[in-house]
Formats: C-alpha cells, sequence, structure tokens
C-alpha cells in the first residue's frame, strides 16, 4: 500500500566545518532549503559559475575509497555519510554548498550532519514525495567480490546489512534497520572503519591526509611490524599506539560490537539516495560496498525510470464520473464534433483525469484514414487540453464565461496509434501553479494499458468578448 507523504526540507540554513578525509583540506558545508522536487543538489560555491552536481548515481565514477561524483569536470568526492543523514532526517529537498571538492568527514558517522539538521528545523511542503513500491525482488551481484545486493517488498523502507571479511578481528556482523525513524538513534553515530592492511597502502599512496584516530576504527587484521607502528605514530601525531583486546587500534572505544554492520548500512543508505526517488521496499545487502551500491543505484534507477515513465494509472471506469457530459458542456466552449472528452473521473487543485471513448463513428475517421481508421495525433492533443481546460476552468466561479486558448505545445510524443473501439484516459497535471490564468502541465494520454501520447501544453483562459 502506498501511502501519500509530504516531501521535506529544512527551516533554516546551517553550516558545518571540517576535513576531507581523503584530501585533508579544510571544507565549509553549508545546507539549505531546497523547493519541491530539487532533491539534494551539491554547489561547488568555490569554483567559477558556481556548478551545480545532482546526487545522482549516473555521476559516479569511483567507488574506491567511498562514492566519487563527477559532473563536467567538477568532483564532489565521499558525499555518502551526507547523503544518508538526509535520508535518516527522512528529508527530500537540500541545497548543499561547498567550498571543496569533498565532504568533511567529522567523527566518521552521520550523528554530526543528523543534528545540525535537528538544529535547522525541519517543515513539510506542498507536494508529494515519490515513492517508489517494490513489487517484486530486483538484485545486483558483484561476481568479483561475491557481493550481493538486493530489494524485496516490504510496507517499509528496511535495510539489512550483512558483512564477513574473513578476518578474525571482525568475523560475520549483521545489522538491522526497521524503520528510517530509527536512524538516529542506532545508526547515525556508527563511524567509518579501516583495516590495517589498507591504512597501510593508503599512508603510503598519500591518501586519508584527513585521518586522525578520531574518525576511523582501526581493525588489526595483522601483526604490526616497528616501522609500521612508527608510520602510524607519525601519521597519527601520537606518541603511544597499542592494540586493544578487541582487536582495535586504540584510538576509540566502540559504539556497538557491530559498528562496522551498522556503518556498511548507514553507507547503504547513503549510496541508495543517489537513486533519486524513496524506495518503499527492504534491501538486504551482503558484504556491501561502494561499488556493488552505486551499481545497484543506477540498475534501480533505470527500472524505476521505464516503469514511471511508462506508469499507467489504474482508474475505476464503473464508478460514478466526476463530470458527465452534461457538466463538461456547461464548462467548456466546445461542441460536438468538436468536444474529445465524454467524462470527468478525478480531480484535485493539481491535477485532473479525463476520459473519452473512441468509436468508428467519429467523424474524423472519414479522411483519416479510408480502410484504415487511426485517430490523429493532433486530436489527441487537442483533447488533453480540453482536459486541463476544466482544471483550469474550475478555479473561477463562472467558467461558461471563459474560453481557453492554447498558447505552447512542447516535447509532443506520440508512441502508439489509437483505434476504434479504444478508450482514452487523459491525465494532466501541473507543472506549475496556475497564474493569471495561465495553466503549464504535463498531459499523457493513455489505451489498452499503454502510455499512447505525452506532451507539455501552456494555456490561458480568457473572459469571452
Amino acid at each position: 500500500m502506498e501511502i501519500m507523504v509530504k516531501q521535506k526540507t529544512i527551516k533554516n540554513e546551517i553550516s558545518l566545518t571540517g576535513v576531507g578525509l581523503h584530501t585533508g583540506k579544510e571544507v565549509t558545508m553549508t545546507f539549505k532549503p531546497a523547493p519541491i522536487n530539487n532533491g539534494f543538489t551539491f554547489v561547488r560555491v568555490d569554483l567559477q559559475g558556481q556548478p551545480v552536481i545532482e546526487a545522482d548515481a549516473n555521476y559516479v565514477v569511483n567507488t574506491q575509497r567511498g562514492t566519487n561524483l563527477e559532473k563536467l569536470g567538477v568532483k564532489i568526492q565521499t558525499p555518502e555519510h551526507v547523503l544518508a543523514a538526509l535520508v535518516g532526517c527522512d528529508l527530500d529537498n537540500i541545497i548543499i554548498e561547498l567550498n571543496a571538492s569533498e565532504l568533511p568527514i567529522m567523527d566518521g558517522s552521520s550523528i554530526y550532519f543528523v543534528e545540525a539538521i535537528e538544529k535547522a528545523g525541519i517543515e513539510e511542503q506542498d507536494a508529494s514525495r515519490n515513492v517508489y513500491v517494490v513489487k517484486e525482488v530486483i538484485s545486483f551481484t558483484d561476481e568479483a567480490t561475491g557481493s550481493e545486493i538486493l530489494v524485496m517488498p516490504s510496507d517499509d523502507y528496511q535495510v539489512t546489512t550483512m558483512v564477513d571479511f574473513g578476518t578474525k578481528v571482525l568475523g560475520t556482523q549483521n545489522a538491522t534497520l526497521k524503520s528510517i525513524a530509527d536512524f538516529k538513534n542506532e545508526i547515525a553515530n556508527s563511524r567509518t572503519f579501516s583495516f590495517l592492511h589498507e591504512l597501510e597502502s593508503l599512508l603510503e599512496h598519500g591518501l586519508i591526509k584527513g585521518g586522525d584516530l578520531n574518525n576511523a576504527i582501526v581493525y588489526v587484521d595483522k601483526e604490526i611490524s616497528e616501522t609500521t607502528m612508527a608510520n602510524l605514530k607519525k601519521a597519527f601525531g601520537k606518541d603511544e599506539i597499542s592494540v586493544k583486546p578487541n582487536g582495535v587500534l586504540d584510538n576509540l572505544t566502540l559504539h556497538y560490537p557491530n559498528e562496522a554492520a551498522r556503518h556498511k548500512l548507514l553507507d547503504v543508505i547513503g549510496d541508495l539516495s543517489l537513486i533519486g526517488v524513496r524506495i518503499q521496499g527492504k534491501i538486504i545487502a551482503n558484504k556491501p560496498g561502494h561499488y556493488v551500491n552505486t551499481q545497484f543505484a543506477k540498475k534501480l534507477a533505470k527500472i524505476i525510470k521505464i516503469e514511471q515513465r511508462n506508469h499507467v494509472p489504474v482508474y475505476d471506469l464503473n464508478q460514478e464520473p466526476l463530470m458527465d457530459i452534461h457538466k463538461i458542456m456547461a464548462m467548456l466552449p466546445h461542441r460536438p464534433p468538436f468536444l474529445l472528452i465524454d467524462r470527468i473521473i478525478e480531480m484535485s487543485d493539481r491535477h485532473v483525469v479525463g476520459l473519452k471513448n473512441v468509436t468508428m463513428n467519429e467523424n474524423f475517421f472519414v479522411g483519416h484514414f479510408p480502410e484504415a481508421p487511426v485517430m490523429p495525433g493532433v486530436l489527441i492533443v487537442e483533447a488533453m487540453a480540453q482536459t486541463g481546460g476544466i482544471l483550469v476552468l474550475s478555479t473561477v466561479p463562472d467558467p461558461e464565461n471563459y474560453l481557453t486558448y492554447f498558447m505552447k505545445i512542447d516535447n509532443v510524443k506520440f508512441k502508439h496509434k489509437v483505434l476504434p473501439g479504444d478508450t482514452l484516459i487523459f491525465k494532466c497535471e501541473l507543472i506549475s501553479p496556475i497564474r493569471r490564468g495561465i495553466c503549464h502541465m504535463q498531459a499523457n494520454a493513455y489505451a489498452n494499458g499503454k502510455l499512447v501520447t505525452e506532451a507539455e501544453l501552456m494555456a490561458q483562459i480568457a473572459r469571452k468578448q
């Protein structure tokens, strides 16, 4: 069951300063409220023209050490912990301004970002959230690593992660998030981690410049040589370093025995936000990593895009219509043979749904085409405009005194033929609010369970002279 939820943003802007884990550069990050349907967008205020990079799986370029996005040469590094916090706080629209490429690591978790968002305050927006309801299992497997991630139907967004690194120090761990409402208390403070052998190679390659031992848990999965110990002391600016009985360097106390699995869960939430649509389904990730997470996000985004593009709304055609032909004729100035809608079956302040039964008796079939009747595309567009006309005319108290005129038609696509015997359903949704009698809408026409025509229409109502 899909539940209608309003989109959310923050009330006030708020800034945080920290260092990037890999670049070691100080960075100031500002969360700003964003308009509806903005999603999560990054703005590089340090670059000319302040380029915008959307949090979109198609911009992922590298997942070696975290998720990296790039659009037209502009980079955003390691955004996953911030994105996880935004989803964990149940937000939809945020602008994130940065004066460097890499987001601040803080303590390696999401908690600082969650607290900043709570401080900024959360508010609802006047638009419903786009939620993709999972109806069947969709999965992605990385053959090379054996990592697997799948989503299955569920009433809520849930995530389970299972990690097995094949090391004694960090055996098999699991973590589950039953509801996004639990993110703050159960997942947000889980910090990033690394193994000693990885750390050595990172130090050698001059990475983790921003790493100190306060923002990463280090699991010791091998004997520490004296050289390594000296390098670590130098890297982390400490006189003494030792290994705790649980196999963790002595810099930190674990928040949870399964903190590694919880952090992996946090990463999954952050990476999957790149789908750009909320998911209603249960995610199960076995040995997740940024590569498998973002590949899965790309796969899912593609499936959703195709489905939503071809999504055919289902209406009960047997129920009492909102407006029958008499009510339509009382509102629209059109008359047969140019009145091209028979019923209005649904209407709100933002959308309208109309219906037309196409029969062989239509006069346009006489010449279009003899022996092969096809409804002219231009008349389908006209019928969509008439349906939209009902929406805009319903905003004035005396519709009978107005006429509707076309101003613009854009992005028209005819996908399938409409033939005698078809039932056409027209759905028109406002792209922007109606102003001064001007209505800008996305119009789709469906028949036989398929999208047959789509167009962007702009019409104006004007008082009869």
